[in-house]
């Protein structure tokens, strides 16, 4: 699915109030690809005891729905080149609501990660109906930051899913406990995704078809119409722009990434940051981080406010980089977190592989786990904190604005959709594995293994990667 976008054709004066508008509808798919990837943060716990579930299942549990939402990135493309932006929208956020409702109503632990599948596609399609139909309504003087709608609300998302979850366990006394209407407190976790979704669902089916769909299927009398509404002037002379440009246009093929060592220097570049972006661990945060808390001493209702917080830092560190993406650099960006994510998670892998630790029973075995101290809890704290703000001002959205710039026109949709598969199965990687390694080699090594890769990383971005501040997409 081609991102082009739309300027503000000669003599017209953008509606600046519709636009923010409707780009804000579509930005509710990245609130709910947040909120959906984060809200099983809360019960993790609770499903593991309500399954009698082995870590490995628990981390199939939370990971499998990564393999969802690759699919749902994949067939996205198509489909909303197929039926329309808004149209594709409207799926995504029906699915949306199937896996919200099936994930708080499990039979057992296959269904539930059933449902969290249908989940996964919808969070799929969502990170790339959001961003295409951003840029393709948007005219050109504000697209980015129009476009950065998409970050913030992922990171609100998963910010709003945290404190939910937070409310529910405060409120039912602990995500296991019954909560309201008999049913327990991790089943509300997942129900209170329902609402965004109806709201995006609505949404979707009011707001306009990006004028670039409705010029590829010959209604140019209603992509004139939109184009009038978005950019005013002479929207007709757009129109023809638009179809202009699409008749030159080169469909995305695979064939073209081909190079030494089986891809173009490029791409193998772009895949490798995506990698990087996932092998520093940061979604153990997002998904486990109220477990990881509770194993190491804090009470579920400490665990989850502390994972509150964090969320929060996230929203703060994106607004950060947003303001600095574009006068700083990509590149500085990148390596400035990185180093940042390499002493934090050092931190973290000495203070959790230095504890004292204890042997307790869980699941009928015996298990030994680490025991903070309070000071040991407060360095933890503020390590994984800064560890978040490292990422979220760096490596969270300038890994997305790159892939987004860096490749030049014949191949960027194929090499985008390419390393964003990487990026989901990376997720996948490290979603399943992290329990395991926790129980078996203990918290010190999981997080040891995510301070090398984060190492590794400041020497890949200082050798491999190349500024793109300030270059037209032409010069790529």
């Amino acid at each position: 699915m081609s991102m082009s976008t739309t300027a503000s054709a000669e003599g017209g004066s953008p509606n600046i109030g519709f636009v923010i508008m409707i780009a804000a509808a579509a930005a509710l798919g990245g609130f709910l690809f947040g909120f959906d990837t984060s809200v099983i943060n809360g019960a993790v716990k609770a499903l593991q005891g309500e399954f009698a579930a082995t870590p490995l299942q628990v981390g199939l549990a939370v990971s499998l729905a990564l393999l969802g939402s690759a699919v749902g990135a994949f067939i996205a493309g198509p489909l909303a080149d197929r039926l329309g932006r808004t149209r594709s929208m409207t799926i995504a956020g029906i699915l949306f609501m199937i896996s919200a409702i099936g994930s708080g109503l499990p039979f057992g632990l296959v269904d539930f990660i059933f449902w969290r599948i249908v989940g996964g596609i919808a969070v799929g399609a969502a990170s790339v109906l959001a961003p295409a139909y951003i840029a393709e309504v948007s005219p050109a003087a504000y697209r980015g930051r129009l476009a950065s709608l998409q970050q913030l609300a992922i990171v609100t998302g998963i910010f709003v899913a945290l404190y939910a979850g937070w409310g529910i366990a405060e409120a039912a006394g602990g995500a296991a406990n019954e909560a309201w209407l008999g049913y327990e407190g991790w089943r509300w976790m997942f129900w209170s995704e329902i609402p965004a979704a109806l709201i995006y669902t609505i949404a979707s089916l009011f707001i306009p078809e990006s004028p670039r769909y409705l010029v590829s299927k010959g209604r140019d009398e209603e992509a004139a119409e939109v184009l009038s509404r978005v950019i005013g002037g002479d929207a007709a002379h757009k129109v023809d722009e638009i179809r202009a440009t699409m008749d030159m246009e080169h469909k995305p093929n695979f064939a073209d990434l081909r190079g030494r060592f089986g891809l173009l220097p490029i791409v193998w570049i772009g895949v490798l940051l995506s990698l990087f972006q996932q092998f520093v661990g940061i979604n153990v945060v997002f998904y486990y981080s109220s477990a990881i808390w509770q194993a190491v001493g804090f009470t579920e209702q400490d665990a989850m406010m502390t994972s509150t917080i964090t969320g929060l830092v996230n929203i703060v560190t994106t607004l950060i980089a947003i303001s600095l993406v574009d006068k700083l650099g990509r590149k500085p960006l990148l390596i400035i977190g990185s180093v940042g994510m390499a002493v934090t998670l050092g931190m973290l892998a000495y203070v959790f592989g230095g504890a004292e630790t204890i042997t307790v029973v869980r699941e009928g075995v015996e298990r030994t786990v680490p025991q903070l101290t309070a000071e040991e809890g407060k360095i933890a704290i503020i390590a994984f904190n800064l560890y978040v703000f490292c990422f979220g001002m760096s490596w969270g959205p300038v890994v997305w604005v790159l892939l987004g710039e860096m490749f030049n026109n014949k191949i960027r949709a194929a090499a985008l959709a390419l390393a964003a598969s990487a990026q989901w199965a990376a997720n996948f990687l490290v979603s399943t594995t992290f329990p395991p390694i926790a129980v078996n080699l203990g918290l010190g090594a999981a997080y040891g293994i995510y301070t090398m890769f984060a190492f590794l990383s400041i020497f890949f971005v200082w050798k491999y990667v190349k500024e793109t501040k300030g270059r037209e997409l032409e010069e790529m």
